[in-house]
């Protein structure tokens, strides 16, 4: 059994940071895409950034935070950080780590090729 908790999240000003962080537990094999999405009220879920967890590490964003945002894994491909800088107004949602196999090894920002989720975690700017 799958379960992913998410961390970091909270209110920042205008053009703060946040670092927000997920961690996998139980059987994590061929679940080799680690995703962050988001949602804000009224809007549709968007896929933030994914990485491929193991050697080399390949990462896709969403072109709305391109060159703000960072995703990381941690070498035991248990862990995802998603470091966000120069927040803006538009950023505020509700965050969601997943967790899914990856297609001819690579990731996608679709929410649909992703099995397990966290419950979310606040991000307010």
């Amino acid at each position: 059994h799958v379960q992913l908790v998410e961390s970091g999240g909270g209110s920042v000003q205008a053009g703060g940071s946040l670092r927000l962080s997920c961690t996998t537990s139980g059987n994590i094999f061929s679940l080799n895409c680690m995703a962050w999405f988001r949602q804000a009220p009224g809007e549709e879920r968007e896929g933030v950034a994914a990485v491929t967890v193991g050697s080399g590490g390949a990462t896709v964003y969403a072109d709305s935070v391109k060159g703000r945002f960072a995703i990381s894994q941690d070498n035991a491909g248990r862990t995802a950080d998603l470091q966000m800088n120069l927040l803006k107004p538009g950023d505020t949602a509700n965050y969601y780590c997943a967790r899914g196999p990856s297609w001819g090894g690579t990731c996608f920002l679709d929410g649909v090729r992703f099995e397990y989720w966290g419950h979310g975690t606040q991000v307010t700017v």
